[in-house]
């Protein structure tokens, strides 16, 4: 059965510094997706140019599966050398994988990743490979549906060495703290921005070493529909509306004539939820047969703001979206819970909005943005303008 892969990553910077030393990279060739968390050597602008370039070589090159003999060869070749201690030096983790679960993983000088299998922290089984006279691991994986990889570079093991802790955050002590919090409706990018945040809190928000958590998580695939608008021609509506409402596992609408034209097509009344109010998004509403009903523009406007804060690498407000509020519940449902998002997208001018600062233009330039935001969060996304 094929599954989504989700995938997500926090990071901290040395304080003091404006770059970080640790770099994700990500990349999506067919069935596979590949994942590099590098940390180079140092902190700040030379860490950041070896982790880069080591991030970058090594995504594309497993991506298009190149050895990882080859992938080691080139990196010793390519990476330039620090004048000050004579090395070329980027310790990695590297997670190759397809939709199904199948995969390895390679590890070079990094904690060792971390498996989450039914909300319990487990070890991979690895295997010793010495390339290059480097010692790299290689665990090879079969994930299954809400099981996590986590992987962290060497300043999450290191938070609070010298400030709360006398030791630093110990793996075992960082699998005790995953056991307890991590739960299987969590997004990956929820559970990397929680740990982040976390060793934040152990380096008493003064990061001693760049810290990067990145996580990936694979589950069932969900697809929601999203109406915003009616479509020009009215005559279309219910063709609209009958293809909005198939093919879907969940559905959201956006805008009250919207709603008007979906209640009408499935014979059920709206019925305006005033259980909870907030000062900045419009009420939601009710339809029985839709998941979700919305005002439009203003509540678009405010999920596009959500989604620029989920993507945030270096926000650590936490990731989750537990207000009932429109935005709040239309960010839950896109983000958390999405796999792919397909927009029915009406181009109708909305007579409501005469006089109004809002226009057919703002509106189109809210779903785009958004889409965009979504595919950066690996979401599946198809848009359609009637």
């Amino acid at each position: 059965m094929a599954l989504f892969i989700d995938y997500g990553y926090t990071s901290l910077n040395h304080v003091g510094e404006e770059l970080c030393g640790d770099k994700v990279e990500y990349a999506q060739n067919g069935d596979f997706i590949t994942l590099v968390l590098a940390d180079g050597l140092g902190s700040g602008v030379k860490a950041n140019i070896l982790s880069t370039l080591t991030s970058k070589i090594l995504c594309t090159m497993v991506s298009n599966n190149v050895s990882i003999v080859e992938c080691i060869e080139t990196l010793i070749s390519s990476l330039p050398v620090c004048k000050e201690r004579g090395v070329a030096y980027s310790t990695f983790t590297v997670v190759h994988l397809n939709h199904e679960g199948q995969g390895f993983i390679f590890e070079f000088d990094n904690p060792q990743a971390i498996y989450i299998h039914n909300g319990i922290c487990k070890d991979f089984d690895r295997q010793e490979m010495i390339i290059s006279n480097k010692v790299v691991y290689k665990s090879d994986i079969k994930l299954e549906n809400n099981d996590f990889i986590v992987t962290m570079s060497d300043g999450a093991i290191h938070a609070g060495i010298g400030a709360t802790l006398n030791f630093g955050w110990e793996r075992k002590d960082i699998m005790d703290y995953l056991n307890r919090t991590v739960k299987p409706d969590m997004s990956a990018r929820t559970l990397a921005c929680n740990l982040a945040s976390s060793c934040n809190d152990l380096y008493l928000s003064k990061p001693g070493d760049d810290t990067t958590i990145a996580c990936i998580k694979i589950r069932k695939k969900l697809k929601v529909n999203i109406m915003v608008g009616p479509p020009v021609e009215k005559e279309k509506d219910d063709y609209y509306v009958s293809k909005f409402l198939s093919n879907t596992d969940k559905t959201c609408v956006c805008g009250g004539t919207s709603s008007t034209i979906v209640a009408r097509y499935l014979k059920k009344p709206i019925e305006v939820d005033l259980t909870y109010l907030d000062a900045d998004v419009p009420p939601m509403a009710k339809i029985d047969g839709v998941d979700l009903v919305t005002e439009g523009v203003l509540t678009l406007r405010r999920l596009l703001e959500l989604s620029n804060m989920y993507l945030d690498t270096k926000d650590l407000k936490p990731k989750i979206f537990v207000q009932k509020d429109g935005a709040n519940q239309l960010a839950d449902m896109l983000f958390i819970q999405a796999s792919d998002v397909e927009f029915f997208v009406g181009q109708s001018i909305n007579s409501a909005h005469q006089g109004l600062p809002i226009d057919i233009t703002m509106k189109l330039k809210l779903v785009e943005s958004l889409a965009y935001n979504l595919k950066l969060m690996g979401k599946n996304v198809v848009l359609n303008y009637d």
